[in-house]
């Protein structure tokens, strides 16, 4: 996104974040294919990818399930996001504001912050392992939730955090051209990752993995190791639509389609989807069951589980090849993640400067990055993340869509005057409320809760919308 401002600002010198952008700012489809094949074949794919194998995956419902949850992202963003990014024209945060009350979103902001730091965390962690390779740090995942790795991992992730954070308050211009001119190259080692790991365990192909058990054999010392786990084809499905659900369930890229000159630009996900979220994740994966079959000691962490470890596993696979670009994986990720939540924060404090509030992000996400348990739960964390922002996109859907032919006034907060429309509270705050409650003390698996908030909150924003404004038609 910051990458498609800046070429905006360089021209205009101007964001248009309180106004619709005009037309003479508009940009191709080319723009938004670079950013996204940038930002989703990034650091959080060494991780996710492993953690697939790792949960019982087969091979099969790998393959189909990230085929048709992928599909399923790219629709989404295309016929969901797009038309009202292009008809509005406004960032997400206006949009809100002006639907649900600037106090309201101010606490959005809060929330939506503090996930972004936790992200980033996950791939300081990343980075770290990497780093960590060469000078024989140790990564381990403890046993605890908040629990430490080696006292030389935590300061190393210390210093890798501090200087993600110090680049991202710097600025983005600099991350940004860095980051475009690193995803090409990222890409290809990502796909080098996948072929080499064939090619240790002897396999030619895919289908030869299959046939030699090499992945089943994997899935079956994991199973020994961590206990029994499946991670079924609809589990996979379900998680590769919707581990993106902030961004378009949520409808946070409104930010980013605003600036589209056609709803073509919308089809710009695939590229991150298929390159990213499909032959990264299934490359990485490989990986984990290359360093199984040749050097299983390797894989177990000092609590005798496997854990994925991405700078190990890619220093088998491809040597200081893999650490560079693990390194830069995990930093390209981080840095852009810290910089959308130091502005964020800055949504929340409007007199504190874009620098301070980046900081304080980096510095959350450091500490985040301390704890590699969190890391490892990369595959239920994008779940709870879409399942508390993700319903925030169906009130802007019904906003759209709906009030009007109900006979309803649409954005009321900007018309009314309101801070905090209690309408659009009570339709996020409560569908969320229960997915967070049925994921934390039920076992739901947190990405099965998003779509369910998704249509609650909608319905709720809408039956209530049709509450107080009747109301307040009657009192005035």
């Amino acid at each position: 996104m910051a990458a498609l401002v800046r070429e905006v600002t360089s021209s205009s010198g101007r964001e248009f974040e309180r106004e619709p952008v005009p037309d003479s700012a508009l940009l191709g489809s080319g723009k938004f294919w670079g950013m996204y094949a940038g930002e989703h074949a990034a650091g959080t794919e060494f991780m996710i990818g492993p953690l697939f194998l790792a949960a019982g995956a087969s091979l099969s419902d790998l393959i189909l399930g990230l085929l048709l949850g992928n599909l399923l992202s790219v629709l989404t963003w295309r016929f969901l996001v797009v038309p009202i990014a292009v008809t509005k024209r406004l960032t997400l945060y206006y949009q809100l504001e002006r639907i649900a009350g600037s106090s309201l979103v101010k606490f959005y902001n809060l929330v939506n912050g503090l996930l972004f730091c936790f992200l980033a965390g996950a791939m300081v962690t990343v980075s770290a392992s990497a780093v960590g390779v060469p000078f024989e740090i140790t990564f381990h995942v403890p046993a605890d939730m908040f629990g430490l790795s080696s006292p030389s991992f935590t300061v190393l992730v210390a210093i890798v955090g501090v200087v993600i954070a110090v680049v991202a308050a710097g600025g983005y211009e600099t991350v940004a051209c860095i980051a475009n001119i690193a995803a090409p190259w990222m890409i290809v080692v990502f796909a080098a990752c996948g072929i080499v790991s064939l090619g240790l365990m002897e396999a030619t192909n895919l289908s030869a993995l299959s046939e030699g058990k090499y992945w089943t054999d994997a899935i079956a010392f994991v199973q020994e190791k961590n206990g029994p786990q499946k991670f079924g084809f609809w589990q996979i499905v379900v998680f590769a639509w919707l581990c993106n659900g902030a961004m378009h369930l949520g409808m946070a890229d409104l930010s980013i389609f605003r600036f589209a000159r056609s709803k073509a630009s919308g089809w710009a996900p695939a590229i991150g989807m298929f390159l990213g979220h499909y032959m990264a994740w299934i490359a990485a994966a490989l990986m984990l069951a290359a360093l199984i079959k040749l050097q299983p000691e390797l894989a177990l962490g000092s609590d005798g589980k496997i854990n994925a470890n991405p700078g190990l596993l890619a220093f088998q696979s491809l040597g200081w090849t893999g650490i560079i670009c693990v390194v830069i994986a995990g930093w390209t990720t981080a840095n852009p993640t810290i910089y959308r939540a130091g502005l964020a924060f800055q949504g929340v404090l409007p007199k504190s400067s874009r620098t301070a509030m980046t900081l304080v992000a980096g510095a959350v996400a450091t500490i985040a990055g301390a704890f590699p348990n969190l890391s490892a739960q990369l595959l239920g964390f994008v779940g709870t993340y879409g399942t508390v922002l993700g319903p925030m996109g169906a009130v802007i859907f019904v906003d759209f869509y709906l009030m009007k032919k109900l006979g309803l006034r649409e954005e009321y907060a900007i018309h009314s005057g309101m801070q905090v429309s209690i309408a659009v509270m009570i339709a996020w705050l409560l569908p969320v409320a229960v997915g967070l409650y049925l994921i934390f003390q039920h076992g739901l698996f947190a990405a099965y809760a998003v779509i369910p908030c998704w249509f609650a909150c909608g319905m709720l924003y809408l039956v209530l919308s049709k509450i107080t404004q009747d109301s307040a038609v009657t009192s005035s």
